[in-house]
């Protein structure tokens, strides 16, 4: 006669998720009815059969619940119980034990009003695109630029999904930096858990891995419930110049590696990866020129194009307006004002750069009012014209530049003499070889 038999034993997940079974004992099937129980039921209901069954049969044969594939039986022996009842608290004990699960990243996903992040697991794919180290320009979809000490973040949130963690195996979480970039002294890639609208609270991440070299993601002690975690990536952008510099358009990628551990024995239970390298990112160089108020200068306004207001003038220099100096000077009197160069470029070989100024759109009374340059507040004054004319040719990026301007009016009476308003405008161009 074919027996059938069930199988039952203690649960185990696999690394993939699939359940297995250890340690099956083989039960002979009764009522059509095979199921899978855990090691408590199990071992309970063994010991209600054994109980039934020494109530109903002798012992001097082995009860069917014990027969092999063939109907023989041997004779069962009263040691083998009282073996089998010597193990029924450990499989008690293994019964009640909670079920070890592997912990599971799942997904690395894209967050909502973050960059794009596509690709299978252990191959996500995202980028930030072409990034400067000033951060000007309009960023790729879902970045944010911040700026930070010697250059720039292009940040985004990214959404971790947990699964598998419990109150036995509590997730932890650390990145690392799998495969850095080739430019790695002008990108590098940062990591924040909260906060992250400031710089101050990103992190340079890891290049090295494992739980206590990783930068953590969610630290000791970790999460014991399944859920979606936000956290921040960013790309970090060196604003220097000089022997770093790599010619504008440059490409570089890089992979980070998140990794999930068990944080009760500081296993290793999964990875996931994120590449960034679609496409690869794209070093650009920048340059900036502003203008700035000086300590007791005319206010200067950023708009469009920049402003100042000399106010009220007079060729005597009788009562200037506040943050002016009246010179006075052959024919008339200069209206001497501070302001501020603020030159900013990244990504060039050269450490320097040369600013000129020229007359854009002159006074329409030019008898009267012209623009003058000047280093210093008293003079001596140079006369801005349509000629440009080199103000400094070593400007260092971020270092602001203190320059006064003039506005000359003349002292003639009669003939030619003007009274109202005017205005002018003159440009300032920066160029970094």
């Amino acid at each position: 006669r074919q027996d059938r038999f069930c199988e039952f034993g203690m649960m185990r997940a696999s690394s993939n998720g699939d359940a297995n079974i250890s340690h099956p004992l083989r039960l002979r099937q009764r009522a059509g009815i095979c199921a899978l129980v855990s090691s408590l039921r199990a071992a309970l209901i063994v010991l209600i059969r054994v109980s039934r069954i020494l109530r109903e049969q002798p012992v001097s044969t082995l009860p069917g619940f014990f027969a092999g594939p063939s109907a023989d039986h041997f004779p069962f022996s009263l040691r083998a119980l009282r073996n089998f009842l010597r193990l029924l608290p450990a499989l008690l004990l293994l019964g009640a034990a909670p079920l070890a699960l592997a912990q599971n990243i799942g997904n690395i996903q894209a967050a909502p009003g973050g960059i794009v992040v596509s690709g299978p697991k252990n191959n996500r794919r995202s980028s930030f695109g072409t990034v400067n180290g000033l951060g000007i320009g309009t960023p790729t979809a879902g970045a944010t630029v911040i700026s930070t000490t010697g250059g720039v973040l292009y940040t985004s949130p990214i959404n971790l999904q947990i699964g598998g963690a419990g109150l036995g195996n509590p997730a932890v979480v650390g990145v690392f930096v799998s495969n850095n970039f080739n430019q790695s002294a002008l990108l590098q890639v940062f990591s924040c858990r909260s906060g992250c609208t400031s710089a101050a609270n990103y992190t340079p991440i890891s290049l090295v891995s494992g739980l206590a070299n990783d930068t953590p993601v969610i630290p000791s002690p970790g999460v014991t419930t399944n859920q979606t975690v936000t956290v921040f990536v960013g790309i970090f952008v060196s604003n220097q110049n000089g022997a770093a510099a790599v010619p504008s358009g440059t490409t570089d990628s890089a992979q980070i590696t998140y990794q999930t551990f068990d944080g009760a024995t500081g296993q290793l239970r999964d990875t996931d990866r994120l590449n960034f390298n679609n496409p690869n990112e794209t070093i650009q160089t920048a340059v900036q020129l502003t203008l700035g108020t000086a300590t007791g200068g005319l206010t200067i306004s950023p708009a469009t194009d920049y402003s100042a207001n000399f106010g009220f003038v007079n060729g005597l220099g009788i009562g200037p307006a506040a943050g002016l100096t009246p010179v006075p000077v052959a024919g008339g009197t200069v209206y001497s004002t501070p302001y501020l160069l603020q030159p900013e470029f990244s990504d060039f070989s050269s450490s320097s750069a040369t600013i000129k100024v020229a007359l854009t759109s002159n006074f329409a009374h030019p008898a009267i009012l012209q623009l003058d340059d000047s280093a210093g507040s008293g003079g001596p004054f140079t006369q801005i014209t349509t000629t440009p004319f080199t103000i400094t040719s070593s400007a260092n990026s971020f270092a602001s530049i203190t320059r006064y301007l003039g506005l000359f009016v003349s002292n003639i009476s009669g003939a030619g003499a003007f009274t109202g308003s005017d205005t002018a405008t003159i440009t300032f161009t920066m160029t970094v070889p």
